[in-house]
């Protein structure tokens, strides 16, 4: 969760510098920041099945396995990177199709194509994350993230507003100071592994250059519907913030406002839903089901406790939350954080089955279950979520706060179905 925590603290003290150019330039760095965001999630989504194939071979006690895993992992991550690049370089005239306002889709764009050069080190750091997270080596991951934060905070500085005899470079700086920070995080890592004398027995640097298509067919086949599931997933919000645009500027930064709460409660059920995912990978490894349902178990409950005491942040510091991303002497900062305020009561409703969806979706992923919960998101995410919130958006006239109401509805049913499945096939009857 500390690591996770890191990450996400990243982007947002990137938004945070970039809030002092102004509510624009907040905005058209938050647009950009979550169409990067939702590809790197998606990719990392597919990318996410090497740990799983890690842990059972783990749990199997089968060394060698989880390190040539690990390879084949990062040689698939070159693969996807490839497209994925040429899609964020390339995302400025689909922002301007969507009916994004064209001053935010010019301050977006320089910041995108800074952005996309860390593509690669993101999916590479992505899979040896999964590498030694599955032998419970998660320490490691906390210190580089962590350290990295403070790079990146200063890299932002420096290269958004010209200090430390950097050249000030605005908005496009933002996105040199990100993509140097992903890459100085794939390289600390990657020595780690490489020097640590107690990971040589897996192998993971042997036969370097040969490709195992068997199980990169394999992993890539596992992984599409995990990437599907992600993808209407990371959709749904990308959908949403892309509607906000439509509404307006202010309503735009408004929601980049309130999704710097909702990534961080997200991303605290998504360090349980990871660690949730080894463990009821490492049970199936050993066979036991019984050990796998009590791991995901275990998961569900702590995300469910910690995610509901979490509420009364949104409840009770809905000023101090806009504050950290506008300054109050900003024209728009009273118009925004009414709009924060008011909509902070449904993100306190549904931030515990967005941690929740996360836990029971990676409990099933370690499971090998990966296509009935691809439906299940489709019709939970969409079908609900977006087709809901449009229709109380637009026809109903309920405007910003009917697009949050069906992204509510749509999390909560999802969270609800994805957990009744876990439980299912982990039920004793199976066993």
């Amino acid at each position: 969760m500390a690591a996770y925590l890191a990450e996400l603290a990243m982007f947002l003290t990137t938004k945070a510098v970039v809030g002092r150019l102004g509510y624009e330039e907040l905005a058209a760095v938050g647009l950009a920041g979550d169409i990067m965001f939702e590809v790197l999630v998606i990719l990392m989504g597919l990318l996410s099945v090497v740990g799983v194939f890690i842990a059972q071979a783990e749990g199997a006690g089968e060394q060698h396995k989880a390190g040539h895993a690990t390879r084949q992992g990062l040689i698939v991550a070159i693969v996807l990177s490839l497209p994925a690049s040429l899609f964020v370089w390339y995302a400025s005239p689909l922002l301007l199709l969507m009916g994004q306002e064209a001053t935010v889709v010019d301050l977006a764009t320089p910041f995108l194509r800074a952005l996309m050069l860390s593509v690669l080190p993101v999916l590479w750091f992505s899979v040896l994350r999964s590498f030694v997270a599955a032998l419970s080596r998660t320490t490691v991951i906390m210190v580089i993230t962590i350290t990295t934060v403070g790079l990146n905070y200063l890299l932002a500085i420096g290269l958004v507003h010209g200090r430390f005899g950097l050249p000030a470079m605005g908005v496009q700086g933002a996105g040199w100071a990100l993509t140097i920070a992903s890459w100085f995080m794939f390289i600390v890592l990657f020595a780690y592994i490489y020097f640590k004398p107690d990971l040589r027995g897996y192998g993971l640097f042997r036969n370097r250059l040969r490709i195992d298509k068997a199980l990169c067919f394999d992993i890539v086949k596992l992984g599409l519907p995990v990437a599907g599931i992600v993808f209407l997933e990371a959709g749904l919000f990308m959908t949403i913030s892309i509607l906000s645009g439509v509404l307006g500027t202010e309503i735009l930064a408004a929601h980049q406002v309130l999704m710097g709460w909702v990534a961080m409660a997200f991303v605290i059920g998504l360090g349980l839903a990871e660690a949730t995912m080894i463990r009821v990978a490492l049970g199936m490894g050993r066979k036991s089901l019984a050990t796998a349902r009590q791991a995901g178990v275990v998961g569900i409950t702590l995300g469910i406790s910690i995610l509901a005491l979490l509420v009364v942040v949104p409840l009770g510091f809905a000023e101090t939350i806009v504050s950290v991303f506008l300054q109050k002497d900003d024209a728009s900062f009273t118009t925004i954080s009414i709009l924060v305020t008011r909509l902070l009561l449904i993100v306190a409703v549904f931030q515990v089955f967005d941690g929740l969806q996360a836990i029971a979706s990676r409990a099933l992923r370690a499971m090998k279950d990966t296509v009935v919960p691809l439906w299940l998101a489709g019709f939970g995410y969409w079908v609900l979520g977006i087709g809901g919130g449009c229709l109380l958006a637009f026809p109903l006239q309920l405007g910003v706060t009917g697009l949050w109401l069906g992204l509510a509805a749509g999390l909560i049913v999802t969270a609800s179905l994805l957990t009744w499945r876990f439980l299912k096939l982990t039920s004793c009857e199976r066993a």
